[in-house]
């Protein structure tokens, strides 16, 4: 494969997670009218509803879940590490690399794997609400997959990018976030 094809890939991976990022972060909006709303129906007319208390909790999920892989796309995760603030962008690229390779991957494998039959079940049932709230808990159980799926393809991105780095080669439009680090 060429550098080139590897880079088209390469894009094309992180272009995916970045447009569903960018998008389900309107996902923000609908979650603060909602609670607004939820806070002015309850104090300001004593009316509470259950269904959409419950909304809210899924768009919470849903914001976080369909985000993640954004946040790794846009090397905006946290980094907890004094080190890697100092390392060369070659020492950075092998980190990152052997560190989706060897953790990043390996969890989504082990949360996919392990959420697979919690989330079966949810389906068999068509699990809903046990308090008259929103009855597709099945549906909000089914981003336990979701995340784990997204943030491998995002991992085979940031392969790719970490290895083109290593081979030499350029990423057109990516922003070296050299000053991070905590």
């Amino acid at each position: 494969m060429t550098t080139a094809t590897l880079q088209r890939w390469q894009q094309r991976l992180t272009g995916f997670t970045t447009a569903l990022g960018r998008t389900s972060a309107w996902l923000a909006l609908l979650l603060v009218l909602g609670m607004m709303l939820v806070v002015t129906l309850r104090y300001g007319f004593g009316i509470g509803n259950i269904a959409l208390q419950e909304s809210l909790t899924y768009l919470h999920g849903a914001l976080f879940m369909l985000g993640i892989a954004y946040t790794l796309a846009e090397d905006e995760h946290v980094r907890v590490d004094v080190l890697y603030q100092r390392f060369s962008p070659r020492t950075r690229a092998w980190v990152n690399l052997l560190g989706t390779l060897f953790l990043l991957l390996p969890v989504c494998a082990a949360i996919f794997w392990l959420s697979l039959d919690y989330v079966a079940s949810s389906w068999r049932e068509l699990e809903g609400s046990a308090n008259a709230g929103l009855p597709f808990v099945y549906l909000l159980k089914s981003l336990l997959l979701v995340l784990p799926a997204l943030l491998a393809i995002q991992g085979l991105g940031e392969i790719l990018r970490h290895g083109l780095t290593l081979l030499g080669a350029p990423l057109p439009g990516h922003d070296d976030h050299t000053g991070e680090g905590l």
